[in-house]
């Protein structure tokens, strides 16, 4: 026994070993761009070229199935629901193709979920298609200002037709008038006024001397030895001419266009020239100056209605064709952005 209280020594401890942990160096990785411009304008590129080889032999064919000819060829709304069919056609497969190329040539993104490649997908289809649009629009300017203004074009025609068709009469008569033409507007109605009767007599010839010497004898002197008077200019009594009678009243037809009616006293002086000129009675050239008045105004009121039928039938035409493309793009954005999500998860694979 240990007397002196001597304890035993505990064994040395081992000193505690810490570990240091460093962590790797961190290393950027390459950034994956949102959008991939090359695949988009190669799918635009491609869009374009095919819209416009489409388009080009939907003329052919469209041309090829009319004619001018009566009876030979499509009707009218026959080539028109053909042209909307094909132009939905062009639309789809242009827009298809386009599409699929713009998601399937696009990088392949990594590390982000599925619904956001499917979304970058739709809109590289979606800009792919207005890019296209807008190349399409740019190499048929020309062309598409004339297959939808043109409607707009024989509206506006047509209408203004319809508005002036009395004053262009009366202005092209006037100017006819003016310058002794007889194929003015209104001759035709100047020809009506001055048509021989087979009833009325012929207009009798100007009253002369009998007797031919009588004519060329010379007067005799005055009684109280004053100079005789001066010999009249020949043709100062003769009638007035066919042309002249014909211009004035041409301008007196042209003038009552203007208004609802002709003015009682013009309709009075026709008759009275319409009388003198072909033998009939006053009242037979009044009634003859008052039908041709109620003719021609017929005539006027027919072409007004025409015109404005046609105007009609413009605006309606070019209505139907302005929302039938605008169905059409409609049709070509969702095709080309579906096409981007198939031709997305192909690139994918």
């Amino acid at each position: 026994m240990n007397t002196r209280g001597d304890y035993a020594h505990p064994e040395p401890v081992a000193a505690a070993t810490v570990a240091v942990v460093t962590p790797p160096p961190v290393v950027d990785l390459p950034h994956d761009s949102a959008v991939s411009w090359g695949a988009i304008l190669a799918g635009a590129i491609a869009a374009a070229a095919l819209s416009l080889i489409l388009l080009i032999l939907g003329v052919g064919l469209g041309l090829s199935s009319v004619s001018p000819w009566s009876f030979e060829g499509v009707t009218a709304e026959t080539f028109g629901w053909s042209s909307i069919a094909w132009l939905t056609f062009t639309a789809i497969a242009a827009s298809g193709l386009g599409g699929y190329l713009a998601g399937r040539l696009r990088t392949k993104w990594s590390n982000i979920h599925g619904d956001e490649t499917y979304f970058r997908d739709t809109a590289h289809g979606f800009v792919s298609w207005a890019v296209a649009t807008l190349l399409t629009a740019a190499l048929l300017t020309s062309a598409i200002g004339g297959i939808l203004g043109a409607g707009a074009k024989v509206a506006g025609a047509t209408a203004g037709a319809a508005a002036s068709t009395a004053g262009g009469i009366a202005a092209a008569g006037a100017g006819s008038a003016a310058m002794g033409n007889d194929q003015g507007d209104v001759q035709y109605w100047v020809d009506s006024l001055f048509r021989a009767s087979p009833t009325a007599a012929p207009p009798a010839p100007p009253t002369g001397p009998a007797d031919p010497a009588a004519a060329i004898a010379p007067p005799a002197p005055p009684a109280n030895g004053a100079l005789p008077s001066p010999r009249p200019m020949p043709g100062a009594d003769r009638r007035p001419d066919s042309r002249e009678v014909r211009t004035e009243v041409n301008r007196i037809i042209v003038n009552s266009l203007k208004s609802d009616t002709m003015d009682p006293a013009d309709t009075q002086y026709l008759a009275q020239l319409v009388a003198a000129q072909t033998g009939m009675s006053q009242a037979e050239a009044q009634a003859r100056v008052t039908d041709v008045q109620t003719r021609l105004r017929a005539a006027l009121d027919n072409a007004k209605e025409q015109a404005t039928q046609a105007a009609d039938d413009a605006r309606k035409a070019t209505a139907y064709a302005a929302l039938w493309l605008f169905i059409t793009l409609l049709i070509g954005a969702f095709i080309a952005s579906l096409s981007a999500t198939w031709g997305g998860r192909r690139r994918d694979l």
